[in-house]
């Protein structure tokens, strides 16, 4: 069954909900609810991606996530920690996260491959051609889901190389990260080619920007969270370990709606 991986940003300028839950109490107490909806883990960032955002120095990013994965650890939620530091993610593992969610699949820090073989946790390895620009200068492709598959594919051998359970991996194609909506929509048609890498697979669609354009103008980042629900339902049905999502109670009927739909064929 595809997991539902609720986002929690405790940053001050993410993209869509930056600010709303920087304080350790408020993110707490939302992580708890997007649990209560079903949830199944949570992913705490403390820096945002966005094209431009400026980045945080680790010792902050750690003062932000860190209280957060320690509370919702006791809480007996399974966090993971989305970040692109090998320091962070050690210090989110001795607070008890069981995850390392990094968009740069170990290519922003030279020693995150070490951190991952030391704390034993899962690790996802997201495509990553650098750090997003508002240009997207480095979106180009001749075969988008050949191409990407084949880069994922080279950071997953660099990783079994350094010495990393190859159990301990989790793939993300990276929606949004160096791709346009044209890319996006092609990487989610060939999910299917990602999965035979022979590693679980996490699609993060939520509220990015590809999903306003098909909205057209006028319409706000909430507003995308029916698409994204969509797409959680098609890419549970094309066999996705988990998707990454704001807003999980829609996403949660998706997926609930699935599973209906294939136990009915089942019967």
């Amino acid at each position: 069954m595809t997991l539902i991986m609720g986002v929690l940003n405790v940053t001050p300028d993410s993209f869509s909900d930056g600010g709303l839950w920087l304080e350790p109490e408020a993110a707490v107490a939302h992580a708890l609810d997007l649990v209560a909806q079903g949830a199944d883990l949570i992913d705490v960032g403390g820096e945002s991606t966005r094209p431009g955002a400026l980045r945080v120095d680790p010792e902050e990013e750690r003062a932000r996530v860190v209280p957060v994965i320690r509370s919702l650890a006791e809480h007996g939620v399974t966090v993971s920690v989305d970040t692109l530091n090998a320091s962070t993610a050690r210090a989110a593992a001795d607070a008890g996260a069981a995850i390392i969610n990094d968009v740069s699949g170990g290519l922003a820090d030279a020693t995150m491959p070490d951190a991952v073989l030391d704390t034993g946790l899962q690790y996802v390895v997201m495509h990553w051609r650098g750090r997003l620009d508002a240009a997207d200068s480095r979106a180009v492709y001749t075969d988008t889901v050949r191409e990407v598959r084949s880069e994922l594919s080279a950071r997953v051998t660099s990783l079994l190389d350094h010495g990393i359970d190859p159990a301990k991996l989790i793939l993300d194609p990276g929606l949004g990260f160096s791709k346009n909506a044209h890319h996006n929509w092609q990487v989610l048609a060939g999910l299917h080619e990602f999965e035979t890498l022979g590693y679980p697979v996490l699609i993060g669609a939520s509220r990015k920007r590809f999903l306003g354009t098909l909205l057209g103008d006028g319409a706000t980042v909430e507003d995308r969270d029916a698409p994204t629900a969509v797409i959680s339902a098609l890419a549970a049905q094309a066999g996705a370990w988990a998707v990454r999502v704001h807003d999980v109670a829609s996403t949660r009927m998706a997926l609930d709606v699935v599973q209906a739909w294939q136990a009915g064929r089942d019967d």
